[in-house]
């Protein structure tokens, strides 16, 4: 089994009164991982103890097997990071910048001004490189700083709010570009972020913070399954009927604005609805494992942090057309 990238045992970061991390121990794995929480949750505070950046109150942690130690810039030298606010010097053109940050990370000068170039080549920035990154736009800026976190080859890449102000084609290509980081080029990515559904859609891993401390750890697809049971049914046509069949079978059902009932299945497996549904001769309907399960679990986990009730997540839209004939895909189940 591959070493923990991050292992962390009671860290905890106090400023003044307030305590911004809590006695936080874990372990991550390689891989591609979120940091989740919503603003303040600790996220930032957790990457620059990490980093060497803020010294920890109390704790200890290991970054790729180094230990984190006041003044010891050791434990960054395979490490790269991307932070939430602009880390450009001004006056520099882009390419002149990415291969100062190369030289930073002792590279010579030739090596540094070559990889420069690949890497920018790699984030998409063309003749824009030598221009003044003070006229660079929000995107170019986003590019240019994940192009200075690459530069030096690092094993480890932490970045921070990737794609905080851009638009949703910049942001497109930025989530694209950090997903081949790891497929690609092998090198672990932990993205911190508020927004769970680019989360979701990037890494394999989550780490959910809130109010200073870690509330859940686990794969993505083991934090769902742990929601497997709640389902959607979305009918065709005649709901009522769908409503009064699970009624009598003793299923409480949940109708959502958007259509759906919302129920949980008393089995891992939805076999025993299609039956149901089949016996009462029901119009065609799509059963869909619960699309909002992460987030729900996000909520619940913060919510429990703050000592709140969790807010319901909005619905999504339906799917299936009414008068839609049974069909199989790989994201329902069918009657």
């Amino acid at each position: 089994m591959d070493r923990p990238i991050i292992e962390a045992r009671g860290l905890t970061k106090c400023f003044g009164t307030q305590r911004a991390l809590s006695e936080v121990t874990i372990d991550i794995p390689p891989g591609a991982i979120g940091l989740l929480g919503p603003n303040g949750a600790g996220k930032t505070t957790f990457i620059k103890c990490l980093l060497n950046f803020e010294t920890p109150t109390a704790g200890t942690a290991r970054v790729l097997g180094r230990e984190i130690r006041p003044g010891e810039r050791s434990s960054r030298e395979r490490v790269g990071y991307s932070p939430e606010q602009d880390c450009h010097i001004p006056g520099m053109a882009g390419c002149e910048y990415v291969t100062y940050c190369g030289q930073l990370s002792g590279m010579p000068f030739r090596k540094a001004r070559q990889r420069a170039h690949e890497i920018l080549d790699l984030v998409g920035m063309g003749q824009e490189r030598y221009r003044l990154v003070d006229t660079y736009s929000t995107g170019m800026k986003q590019r240019v700083k994940l192009a200075q976190a690459l530069v030096h080859d690092p094993d480890l890449v932490f970045l921070d709010e990737p794609t905080n102000g851009l638009d949703p084609s910049g942001r497109e290509h930025i989530l694209r570009l950090i997903g081949s980081l790891r497929r690609e080029l092998g090198i672990s990515v932990i993205v911190s972020s508020h927004l769970l559904h680019e989360i979701e859609r990037i890494c394999e891993r989550v780490v959910i913070i809130g109010a200073g401390r870690v509330l859940e750890h686990d794969s993505i697809a083991a934090l769902k399954d742990r929601h497997r049971r709640v389902v959607e049914i979305a009918p065709s046509g005649e709901p009522e009927r769908f409503v009064a069949a699970l009624a009598g079978a003793g299923v409480p059902v949940e109708r959502l604005s958007n259509g759906r009932l919302r129920l949980e299945s008393r089995t891992e497996s939805a076999e025993w609805i299609l039956t149901l549904l089949r016996d009462h001769r029901l119009p065609p309907a799509e059963i869909v494992a619960n699309p909002n399960a992460l987030h729900e679990l996000f909520l619940k986990a913060v919510a429990g942090a703050n000592g709140t009730t969790p807010a319901t997540p909005p619905p999504l839209p339906p799917t299936v057309p009414a008068g839609a004939g049974p069909t199989s895909s790989n994201d329902g189940r069918h009657a």
